[in-house]
C-alpha cells in the first residue's frame, strides 16, 4: 500500500513516465493522436496541480518533490514546444524565448540556492503563465487555431513578464556585474 505522503510524488513521477507517451503519439500524424496526446498532456498537468495541492495540504514537502516536481513541469512543456514547432502550429522563436526563460529562471533559482538566497517560490505570475501554456498546448493540439494561437501568444506574454518579475525580484545576486 502507499502511503499518503507518497503520493505526491508519485503522482510526479506519473508525469515524468506521461512525456515519452505524450511526444510518441504527437510524432504521429493526424487530428486524432493528436487529440489523444492533447489529453495525456492534459492529465500529465492536472497532476502537477495536483502534486502540488496534496504535498501543501498533508504538509509533506520533500527534497525529492522540490527537485523533481519543476524538473516534470519544465519536461513537459519544453517537449510540448518543441513537438508543436515539429508539427507547424507554433513558431520557432515563440518555441525558443519559452524555453530559454524556463532556463534561465531555473538558473536563477539554483544561484540563489547556491548564495544561500531565498528560494523562489513559484509567484502567481508564474501560475498564470504555466496553465496559459498548458491550456495553449491543449488548444493547438486539439486544432483550434484561432483560440489556440490567441491563448499561445496569451502564455508567451506571460512567460516573458513572469521571467522579467523573477529578475527583478533577484537583482541583488548581479549587483556587482556591471560596477
Amino acid at each position: 500500500m502507499i502511503k499518503k505522503e507518497n503520493i505526491p510524488n508519485l503522482l510526479t513521477l506519473i508525469r515524468i513516465v506521461m512525456i515519452p507517451l505524450f511526444l510518441i503519439l504527437t510524432s504521429f500524424e493526424g487530428v486524432a493522436w493528436h487529440i489523444v496526446a492533447a489529453i495525456i498532456f492534459a492529465v500529465a498537468s492536472l497532476t502537477d496541480y495536483l502534486d502540488g495541492y496534496l504535498a501543501r495540504k498533508w504538509q509533506v514537502v520533500t527534497n525529492f518533490g522540490k527537485f523533481a516536481d519543476p524538473l516534470a513541469d519544465k519536461m513537459l512543456v519544453m517537449s510540448a514546444f518543441i513537438m508543436l514547432v515539429g508539427l507547424g502550429l507554433v513558431p520557432a522563436w515563440v518555441s525558443a524565448l519559452v524555453i530559454c526563460r524556463e532556463l534561465a529562471v531555473t538558473g536563477l533559482r539554483l544561484l540563489l540556492v547556491e548564495t544561500g538566497g531565498e528560494v523562489l517560490a513559484a509567484a502567481m505570475l508564474g501560475k498564470i503563465k504555466t496553465a496559459t501554456q498548458m491550456f495553449a498546448v491543449i488548444l493547438l493540439l486539439c486544432h483550434v487555431p484561432f483560440l489556440g494561437t490567441a491563448m499561445l501568444y496569451i502564455s508567451l506574454f506571460f512567460t516573458l513578464y513572469s521571467g522579467y518579475d523573477y529578475f527583478k525580484g533577484a537583482l541583488f545576486l548581479f549587483k556587482d556585474t556591471f560596477s
